[in-house]
């Protein structure tokens, strides 16, 4: 006699899987509904049921232990079901030892051919005798496919299906339980992809992998406008088991960081990474800021793409080229801060942007061309600011040494200092803007002033020659004349004539 436990909070999911496997039928001898955790317990202490279907979505974290103790010791075979395809619910499945997790909506088929299997494999360890060798083949679970368990006769292929948005799973999910395929597969949702589990297809088993592949791509991206990565492992040798399948799938998947999505990848054609040193080197850090300096947009473009083009394996190791890609994102944040773009939120929120793109981006080219952009606008902000700021930093030069004229050692330097500008660049400046030199500009201001005190008051030449900076009266006198056209002594007859 056969028991089957459905636990689930929603009412039309416990009557719904009830209906069908007693329309179809299902050979379940009985058929018992739990809507809490309390009911849950009560009826596995009372009846000991053979499969249990459990909503782990309903068992609170406070109670999980105790639920899984109980579970393990009154059940046989766990099921699974679940609203959210996460890592934390694939996790509870396997501490439960469960053959499949069902990520709602559940497809019927899936049930009907899953429940079958299920009392299959009961009736026939009911039918084995007691002194019976072991099977040689193990039921798929979560377990096979995170724990290394080696198992006999484990001749089947394996899939690794990943969408462009992870957030698809649910949809991928159901997709596939759909899907036509010629070989029916066991799938398995994970947080971040499915695994597809094939028994093994002769003769030509990479052949029809490589068509059905592009056949499943094609299909989803037409009909969801989406993308595609998948990785097969190769039923080749029997004596790997699922576990090391899966992990070298993953280690596989990230050549997608260089081939982009919408790819079929064959675990057996991946190569090792490529070490390489991940930081710029003094050379290239010099060229940067000369780029960047020289605002030049078509010598940063080319560099970027001769780095980052990678077309033939064996590749770099994905992590180390980020760490070279935060390495030019270092070189930006310098140039960001000397140009003050830091202040402004919309390129400190680009930033960021960029920043969180560098880390996480699965793809390559799509992070090349997000610096890019980012480089862009940055040089272009740049520019502007240098243009607005460019007078303000004349102004303040020239009211600097309208403040401290009298100075004799008033230099380049000084204003310079105070304007937060390099001196080389001030005096292009003033030359750009103005049309003239440092010190021609001083000596325009002082000799004004001298018109001032020559006019205004009575001192002497020697004396309005200290007044501004100059302490040989001799060359006050003979730099008056050069710009008034007479002496200074001329200059105040002549006003106060």
């Amino acid at each position: 006699m056969v028991k089957l436990l459905i636990a689930d909070r929603d009412s039309k999911e416990r009557e719904g899987i009830k209906w069908l496997v007693q329309a179809y039928p299902i050979p379940f001898d009985q058929v018992e509904l739990a809507g809490d955790v309390e009911e849950l317990i009560r009826i596995m202490e009372q009846e000991t049921p053979d499969v249990l279907c459990i909503e782990l979505d309903m068992v609170p974290r406070d109670q999980w232990e105790e639920v899984k103790k109980r579970i393990h010791f009154y059940v046989r075979r766990v099921i699974g079901l679940t609203a959210e395809a996460t890592f934390e619910r694939a996790t509870q499945a396997i501490e439960l030892h469960a053959v499949d997790l069902w990520v709602k909506p559940i497809s019927p088929d899936r049930i009907k051919r899953m429940l079958n299997q299920t009392v299959k494999q009961i009736a026939e360890e009911h039918s084995r005798p007691m002194f019976a060798m072991p099977a040689t083949y193990t039921p798929i679970s979560y377990q096979t496919l995170f724990l290394d368990y080696q198992s006999l006769g484990e001749n089947r292929s394996l899939i690794l299906v990943q969408p462009e948005h992870t957030e698809r799973i649910p949809l991928l999910y159901q997709f596939l339980q759909e899907y036509p395929f010629h070989k029916q597969p066991e799938l398995f949702p994970l947080s971040d992809a499915v695994v597809c589990i094939f028994p093994r297809v002769q003769p030509d088993e990479r052949k029809y992998f490589q068509q059905e592949g592009h056949r499943l791509l094609n299909e989803w991206a037409q009909r969801y406008d989406d993308a595609l990565t998948l990785v097969i492992h190769l039923a080749l040798d029997g004596s790997i088991s699922l576990h090391h399948k899966y992990v070298a799938a993953k280690q596989a998947l990230e050549t997608r960081f260089f081939i982009g999505h919408q790819q079929v990848i064959f675990v057996d054609e991946y190569q090792e990474w490529r070490r390489i040193d991940p930081f710029l080197t003094p050379e290239e850090q010099r060229e940067w800021i000369q780029m960047l300096s020289d605002f030049s947009k078509e010598r940063i473009q080319s560099w970027m793409h001769q780095q980052f083009s990678y077309r033939e394996p064996p590749f770099p190791e994905p992590g180390l080229l980020r760490i070279r890609l935060t390495s030019i994102l270092a070189q930006l944040r310098r140039f960001m801060q000397s140009h003050r773009l830091h202040e402004e939120a919309m390129y400190e929120t680009h930033y960021h942007r960029v920043f969180a793109s560098v880390l996480y981006s699965p793809v390559l080219f799509r992070i090349v061309q997000d610096i890019l952009l980012f480089i862009f606008d940055l040089l272009e902000g740049a520019q502007e600011r240098s243009l607005q700021g460019s007078s303000d930093v004349l102004e303040q030069a020239v009211q600097y040494i309208e403040q401290h004229f009298a100075r004799s050692d008033l230099s380049l330097a000084q204003v310079a200092e105070f304007v937060g500008r390099n001196p080389t660049y001030l005096s292009h400046l003033l030359s750009q803007k103005k049309g003239t030199s440092f010190r021609e500009l001083v000596a325009q201001i002082r000799i004004g002033q001298a018109c001032r005190y020559l006019k205004e008051t009575t001192w002497t030449i020697q004396e309005i020659a200290d007044r501004i900076g100059i302490r040989n009266p001799n060359y006050f006198s003979r730099l008056f004349k050069e710009k008034m056209g007479c002496t200074p002594r001329v200059f105040r007859d002549q006003k106060n004539g």
